[in-house]
């Protein structure tokens, strides 16, 4: 592609009041609305002094920030441009939604999380997020991440055990085979906090929102974890909610002798890296095989508080790495283990250790945060931060839902939070005005226009009739 005229003949004036950089907060903020975001925020939320009045308009003000693409603070400018003045109203000032949430304290945060759960449980009535075939469970996915931050006087930063400088975010997500992500909690917590501390909480708030989300539900969820979960704590708070576990183990003494017990011919191959299929007998070559034993969890602990279920082990030849070529005297193998209490009829051995592979989706999640509101944290107090996190949770989720609504069997039901930003969000229009309506024209030919006016009718349907 070339520029076409000669530059001379081009100049730019920012002088049109009437054109919108955004014109897909439209629909994006219809949504919100009709999820209760204001309303919610505003009947939960008890933020004090003047800097906590309408509380509700200026948490739509910041979830249309982030929605918009921005990650800080000053970017909520964004939304103060040509004709966004006539198309939403209370568009607050940087300064004014900075001050809102200096305001937070723990309880606020908390308050505010009330609101982000609840907003989920709306939106899956919408939409159906976590569409399931059959008896197919439902994956809850938690994990932390580190954010990196800069500067000394950033309220709870930390060197934690990534080695980075930053804040440390936990989060539990929801998703299945034929449905993207959700996240069903959040927290924000000092860089040099240990993962399992508060992960029990979190647990539990996030196994209660999803039976919000899906009430009729019949198969237990399934909470995969890495080994920095694996604890009674979070084991039983999930256990007790009514879900089953599927976590990484440490090699301690117990694991090991629990291994040493496999017999040599109950290993069974895998689907792995680089394997391949026989094509004589139809069997998979791999240099990874699973087998499992029955498993007693916490026996150090009383009995009421030990779990039965069963230990998975993946093992994967230890080769020499710097002579690969020259076979090795004997067999070495590193092992990977994990726990779960899932019954065998349910999930066999390959299955469940595929199965608990798939935890990996949630880093996925972790990048598309840190692919918008979070690339920064941008205040310096920490509870201002900690709000900010579930706001971006909460934008996370509209734009989940949208991408559903617009195309449901499309890439964009899938699509991450910028693909949706840049296709349904990023959408430049003018504003025309006649016998008091307002007509957004958008641009010729744009490429996901079927999505988006699937998304725009869908969020400026009349409401639905009233029972009688």
């Amino acid at each position: 592609m070339q520029f076409k005229h000669a530059p001379a003949a081009v100049s730019a004036v920012f002088d049109d009041p009437n054109l919108v950089s955004f014109a897909g907060l439209v629909p994006m903020l219809r949504l919100a609305r009709a999820a209760g975001v204001e309303r919610l925020a505003q009947s939960w939320l008890s933020v004090p002094t003047d800097k906590g009045a309408n509380a509700g308009a200026k948490v739509m003000a910041l979830v249309a920030g982030m929605l918009a693409g921005a990650d800080s603070i000053e970017d909520m400018n964004l939304l103060r441009h040509g004709g966004m003045g006539r198309l939403f109203d209370r568009v607050y000032a940087p300064s004014t939604l900075g001050s809102f949430l200096r305001e937070f304290r723990f309880g606020h945060v908390r308050q505010l999380d009330a609101v982000s759960c609840r907003v989920l449980a709306d939106l899956a009535g919408h939409m159906p997020l976590l569409r399931t075939r059959g008896d197919e469970r439902v994956m809850v996915d938690l994990d932390d991440t580190i954010i990196e931050v800069h500067g000394y006087k950033k309220q709870g930063a930390g060197f934690g055990y990534s080695g980075v400088r930053g804040l440390n975010a936990l989060l539990a997500t929801a998703s299945t085979t034929s449905s993207a992500p959700v996240i069903l909690g959040q927290r924000l917590r000092q860089g040099k906090t240990g993962s399992p501390k508060g992960a029990a909480r979190i647990v539990g708030d996030a196994l209660a929102t999803l039976r919000r989300m899906n009430p009729a539900g019949t198969s237990r969820p399934l909470l995969r974890a890495d080994s920095a979960f694996y604890g009674h704590a979070t084991i039983g708070t999930a256990i007790n909610a009514g879900a089953d576990v599927s976590v990484t183990v440490r090699m301690d003494p117990a694991v090991k002798a629990a291994i040493a017990t496999i017999a040599e011919d109950a290993w069974e191959m895998i689907e792995y890296t680089d394997a391949i299929r026989d094509e004589i007998t139809g069997q998979l070559v791999s240099k990874a095989e699973v087998a499992e034993v029955p498993f007693t969890a916490f026996r150090s602990r009383k009995n009421a508080e030990r779990v039965e279920g069963r230990l998975v082990v993946r093992r994967i030849p230890d080769l020499n790495p710097n002579n690969v070529e020259q076979p090795t005297l004997f067999d070495t193998y590193r092992h990977h283990a994990f726990f779960t209490t899932t019954d065998k009829d349910v999930m066999d051995t390959v299955i469940a250790d595929k199965t608990h592979r798939g935890h990996a989706i949630i880093e996925q999640i972790h990048a598309d945060l840190k692919n918008g509101p979070l690339a920064h944290l941008p205040s310096g107090v920490f509870t201002a931060n900690s709000a900010w996190l579930v706001l971006a949770v909460i934008a996370f989720n509209l734009t989940r839902t949208a991408g559903l609504i617009a195309d449901q069997a499309g890439r964009l039901a899938k699509a991450t939070t910028a693909t949706i930003r840049r296709t349904l969000i990023h959408i430049p229009a003018r504003l025309a005005r006649s016998a008091r309506r307002i007509t957004l024209h958008l641009p010729e030919a744009w490429p996901w226009q079927n999505a988006f006016d699937r998304l725009f009718t869908a969020t400026h349907a009349p409401p639905p009739a009233a029972a009688n």
